[in-house]
Formats: structure tokens, C-alpha cells, sequence
């Protein structure tokens, strides 16, 4: 018992935990409400492409010594608002403006960093995250940024999901589309670049997607969904903290590896949509509806039937 409690307190002793767990909940929570938005949307692209789009803007953050964050959410948002402008072109797909700006954006971002001196570390915490070196600093301005999301998100919640369920019904309306998709993007680039720090510009895909996409497969309603998908995000967020503790190894990988198996779970035994429990839930449906197809003496006969063959065999 007391190894266990000491796994579990241990952590909390140090202040660079304190802070990590601080960062990895906020994100977790963030990321699993924006996502949630982006899932239902068919939009899980855009969250990589957004983060080679903040890439740019952290670098010269570095080159000049300023806030990485505030570096990263402006060219992430310049870049954002390019391509919701190019969309509007409907003999190009939304993915292909997509990958062309944000390909670029990675590629500027590349060129900017090798002009600076400690280029390869910079580049490594930045693809690889650096959750256990951020100071108070940090923490507060994830701390900031991530309250304003989610009070911006709460505010469109409504018409966020009206375009994502169905944009030309949304466009007859009277909603503002476009103003909305700009919305949308500025949501998904500001929470890719506070989670940079957590999980790493490779990973951050991961808490963006994977804890909506288990919420997607856990419920059906909206909001049951936008409920579960931070908290299996945070959730995930500590475990993958606890185990980087316990085993010394990679925060952000391991964070990442526990909201994948979490994911594979729901994908399994999810009541509804599992591949398991699903399947069974599906049977029971199609038997209900042929029983209520049937007529009453068939229902009758098939009752009798089954009396038969459990008496028989018992």
C-alpha cells in the first residue's frame, strides 16, 4: 500500500510536476473540447496541418527571444485565415489549400530556426514537447489563452455544430459560414500551440483528435460528447504524467500511448459503436424488430420454441 501511495503522491513533491500536471490538464481539457468541434466536422487533418502552420511563427519567437506561444498563435492564425480566404475557391478542396499553406509554413519555419544559433535542441523540444521545463510563466499563459477558448468556444457551441452538421442548411439560416470557419481555425491554432510544450509538435495531433474520437464512439449526443472528450484528454494527460514518473521515460509520447489505448478500448467495448458490445447491442436490435414484425401467434410460437429448447437442454 504504500509503494501505491507513494507512486501517487511522489510527483507532487516536486514543483516541476506540479506545474507539468497543471499544463497537461489545461491542454487536455482544451484540446479535448476543440477537438470535439473538429471531429464532428471530418476535419482531423487541420490539426496537423496547424501545427506545421504555428512552426513559422515559434521560430522567429526564438530568433528574436520573445513568447513562443504568442509567436506561434500569430503565424498559426495569419496562415489559418489564408486558407479559409483560398477555400473559398470550390474548384479546390478545403485539404488541398490546406496541406499547400501549411506545407509552406513548415518549410519557412525550417529555414527561419537554421539561421539561429542552438538550432537542434530548439527543434527537438519543440517536435518532442518539453512539459517538465516549463516554468510559472508558462503555465499561467497556457492558463490565460486556454480559459479564453473555452469561454469563446461555449459561446459558438450552437452555431459550431450547425455548420459541422450541415453547412448549406447553416447558410440558409443566416449564419456567417466563412466567419465561422475563421473561428474554428483560430480555436484549433491557439490550442495546437499551448500544447506544443506537452506533447510536441509530432504529437499534438493526438490530444487534439484521439479523446474526441473515443467520445464520438461513447455517445451519441453532442453534448454527453463535448463532456467526455476533455476529460478522457486530462485524464490521459495524468496517467501518461504519472507513468513518465514512475518509468523515466518520455512524457509526451507516453501521454499520447495512453489516450491511443484508451481509444482502442472504446473502439472495442464502446456499448453502442464498439466492435464487441456493438455487435451484440445490433443483434438485440434486429431481434427486437422481428419480434415486432411478427405477428402475434408467430411471437407465440417462437416463445414456446425457446421454452422447449431451454427445458430440453437443461
Amino acid at each position: 500500500m504504500s509503494g501505491i501511495t507513494g507512486f501517487l503522491t511522489g510527483p507532487w513533491e516536486h514543483l516541476f510536476m506540479q506545474r507539468a500536471f497543471g499544463v497537461a490538464v489545461m491542454c487536455g481539457i482544451v484540446s479535448g473540447v476543440v477537438g470535439a468541434h473538429v471531429v464532428l466536422r471530418g476535419m482531423a487533418f487541420i490539426g496537423d496541418a496547424v501545427s506545421h502552420s504555428v512552426f513559422p511563427g515559434v521560430a522567429i519567437a526564438f530568433v528574436f527571444q520573445f513568447n513562443l506561444v504568442l509567436g506561434g498563435a500569430v503565424a498559426g492564425l495569419l496562415t489559418a485565415l489564408a486558407v479559409a480566404v483560398f477555400s473559398q475557391n470550390r474548384r479546390l478542396k478545403e485539404d488541398t489549400v490546406i496541406g499547400v499553406f501549411f506545407a509552406a509554413a513548415f518549410g519557412l519555419g525550417i529555414v527561419i530556426l537554421s539561421t539561429a544559433p542552438g538550432y537542434s535542441g530548439s527543434l527537438e523540444s519543440f517536435l518532442f514537447g518539453q512539459i517538465l521545463g516549463i516554468s510559472d510563466g508558462d503555465v499561467l499563459t497556457v492558463a490565460v489563452m486556454g480559459l479564453i477558448l473555452l469561454l469563446v468556444a461555449a459561446a459558438v457551441h450552437k452555431e459550431l455544430v450547425t455548420v459541422s452538421l450541415d453547412r448549406e442548411t447553416a447558410r440558409a439560416a443566416g449564419l456567417p459560414v466563412f466567419a465561422l470557419d475563421i473561428v474554428l481555425y483560430a480555436l484549433v491554432t491557439v490550442t495546437v500551440v499551448i500544447s506544443l510544450q506537452a506533447v510536441g509538435n509530432i504529437l499534438v495531433l493526438a490530444l487534439l483528435i484521439t479523446p474526441a474520437a473515443c467520445a464520438r464512439l461513447l455517445t451519441d449526443r453532442i453534448g454527453v460528447m463535448m463532456t467526455l472528450a476533455p476529460a478522457i484528454g486530462a485524464g490521459s494527460a495524468v496517467i501518461g504524467l504519472y507513468l513518465s514518473y514512475g518509468y523515466n521515460l518520455a512524457a509526451g509520447g507516453l501521454i499520447v500511448l495512453v489516450v491511443t489505448g484508451v481509444f482502442i478500448l472504446c473502439w472495442l467495448l464502446a456499448p453502442r459503436h464498439g466492435l464487441l458490445m456493438g455487435g451484440r447491442h445490433r443483434r438485440k436490435r434486429g431481434r427486437e424488430r422481428e419480434e415486432a414484425t411478427a405477428g402475434p401467434g408467430q411471437s407465440a410460437k417462437t416463445e414456446e420454441a425457446a421454452l422447449v429448447e431451454r427445458t430440453s437442454t437443461g
